[in-house]
């Protein structure tokens, strides 16, 4: 039976861009639930400048009082050493470090040129090696830019390289703005596959188009075997207009669940925690499995009920 790694990045890119506030109770409640639910590693949050991402403030909170469970990951974003600095004095297990395949949006992003990014990252490597501690690179904007359209997959595959020959463990292929289809997906594997080894190739997709499944199913087929997702279906970028949610963990459970792949997580936990997550926001979620869960009854507790019958439509 083939068998993916999750990695549920709900907490960080699903709440980075949320219009309200979300108490840190909430959030706290949130990752504890994922990792209940076995989700191998949870992306707890960043460390960037508050003043960029607001809703990421209180990252360093959230990591102190979350209580840890043995087998879960618990990492986070930074952008440069003093993130990196924070994040380890916070004890993350995991640090991810972010680039873009695109100029433009690497200068809207982080206000630095590609080039200027990855050196930024050299001391974040040099000091995660010292900590023992694996780095995770992000490459948005790897199958499209809002400001540049279509990225080639040789540009992609370059980048690629070069964040591993700085010492990244593995390389987070992203569809920041979801344009991709799967012919897409399979371009940028055969791109890259010469570069970078298959398990050490991470997969991000968003939903904007709707074809974030489809892109999935089509990463596990061509061998990936890490996926990010996002309880409920969470997120958007706050530097990518129109960056609709990310592949929803549940559709993501459901797709291999059905299809004989191996996650060793639990969909009636994650359904769980999401349907509280969006009890919090006060609205429901675009996850098409959760939806189906909710409707059915079978996720069970009273955030599942408030979601079925009293908040607004996000879509």
């Amino acid at each position: 039976m083939t068998a993916i790694r999750v990695c549920d990045v709900g907490p960080r890119d699903g709440l980075q861009n949320e219009p309200g506030e979300v108490p840190v109770e909430a959030k706290i409640a949130l990752v504890e639930a994922l990792a209940e639910a076995g989700v191998p590693e949870v992306e707890v949050g960043s460390f960037v400048d508050p003043r960029r991402v607001p809703r990421m403030a209180d990252t360093p909170e959230v990591f102190r009082r979350v209580r840890r469970r043995s087998g879960t990951v618990y990492s986070a974003l930074v952008p440069n050493l003093r993130g990196a600095e924070a994040a380890l004095e916070s004890s993350a297990d995991k640090l991810a470090v972010f680039a873009s395949a695109s100029e433009s949006f690497s200068r809207r992003n982080v206000n630095a040129s590609i080039a200027e990014t990855l050196a930024r990252f050299a001391p974040v490597m040099e000091l995660a090696s010292s900590r023992r501690v694996p780095v995770r690179a992000y490459l948005s904007c790897a199958f499209g830019c809002p400001d540049e359209g279509a990225i080639s997959p040789s540009v992609v595959a370059r980048l690629s390289g070069e964040l591993l020959s700085m010492g990244a463990a593995e390389v987070d292929v992203s569809d920041t703005i979801g344009v991709a289809v799967p012919r897409d997906v399979e371009a940028v594997l055969d791109a890259i596959g010469p570069v970078v080894p298959r398990e050490r190739t991470v997969m991000h997709f968003h939903d904007t188009r709707g074809t974030a499944v489809a892109n999935a199913w089509t990463a596990i087929r061509g061998g990936v075997t890490i996926l990010d997702a996002c309880c409920g279906g969470l997120g958007g970028c706050p530097f990518a207009p129109g960056a609709t949610g990310n592949l929803a963990t549940e559709d993501l459970l459901y797709l291999c669940e059905r299809s004989g792949v191996s996650t060793g997580v639990r969909l009636d936990g994650v359904a769980a925690a999401a349907s509280a997550i969006s009890a919090v926001l006060g609205r429901r979620l675009p996850s098409r499995v959760l939806a189906a869960i909710v409707a059915a009854g079978d996720c069970g507790g009273p955030s599942v009920h408030r979601q079925d019958s009293g908040a607004g439509s996000s879509r």
